[in-house]
């Protein structure tokens, strides 16, 4: 893996301030509802990445619903990467029946990374514009694997900083500064659209990015990824690489970070192949 060249990748600078975050053991539930029966169509579970939620999968949500798939949205607290994958496991296990094919976006993409291996009904992964990190890596280590990420950049004209008193001194909530969000995550987005997206952005804990991912999932589940061809948050060259050394077969689209807002069809057939596996 090569190393981020200057200027200093903007989560390292992160990583700095806020120190490492510890990993939050957990141990997820074993499911209590049956299996579906044979033949049925596999529940989708989406997972939404940092600074976004749930509602960057709408277009996605209404056309796989309208192929006859449950779709549910998992939730990502975004709080440290081991809590994040145990309370999606968690989610899996007790909330679904039957086989299960988890989608990630960003982020997203680490978690179900980690949930997964939790899961034993997760049949099949889909990465959207996502990280898939083998074990040990983290997120820092693979936004700056490449070069060409908008995030490489001083901290202070990238992220909007503040302490979550719930969580440790120093790890801090980062928030894309609204000012800059439509240029890294949606620059062919209509412009109302991203400004309403800036606003309703969940942030990240700093601590997140810098905590190594477990044994990936994508090991021995097959894997889907859509690759925004134009996204300036993970480089295109990046999720490739992933994708291959996951043995993933790929789509590459014409967007940027928010494939899910911008090409919904392509997205939707890519989980739906994912789920026909």
């Amino acid at each position: 893996m090569s190393k981020p060249h200057r200027p200093l990748l903007v989560l390292a600078a992160v990583a700095a301030l806020s120190g490492a975050a510890a990993a939050v053991p957990a141990t997820a539930q074993a499911s209590a509802g049956p299996s579906a029966s044979a033949g049925a169509k596999p529940t989708v579970v989406l997972v939404h990445g940092a600074w976004a939620d749930a509602s960057s999968f709408a277009p996605v949500t209404q056309r796989l619903q309208h192929d006859g798939y449950q779709v549910l949205n998992a939730p990502n607290p975004l709080r440290g990467l081991a809590a994040d994958a145990a309370s999606v496991a968690a989610f899996v296990n007790q909330a679904t029946e039957g086989p299960v094919v988890l989608v990630g976006h960003s982020y997203g993409g680490a978690v179900i990374t980690n949930a997964a291996t939790q899961a034993p009904r997760v049949r099949a992964l889909a990465y959207i514009d996502a990280f898939a990190p083998a074990a040990g890596e983290t997120i820092v280590q693979l936004t700056g694997a490449k070069p060409g990420s908008a995030l490489a950049a001083p901290v202070e004209t990238v992220f909007d900083v503040v302490q979550d008193p719930a969580m440790p001194a120093g790890d801090v909530d980062l928030y894309v500064k609204r000012s800059r969000f439509r240029e890294i995550f949606a620059a062919h987005l209509p412009a109302k659209s991203a400004k309403a997206l800036a606003a309703a952005q969940s942030p990240i804990a700093a601590g997140a990015l810098q905590e190594p991912s477990g044994e990936p999932a994508w090991k021995t589940l097959p894997s889907e990824f859509v690759v925004g061809t134009g996204d300036r948050v993970i480089p295109a060259a990046e999720q490739l690489a992933m994708a291959q050394r996951a043995h993933g077969h790929v789509t590459q689209v014409s967007a940027d970070h928010l494939s899910m807002l911008q090409k919904p069809a392509v997205v939707t057939a890519a989980i739906e192949r994912a789920a026909r596996r």
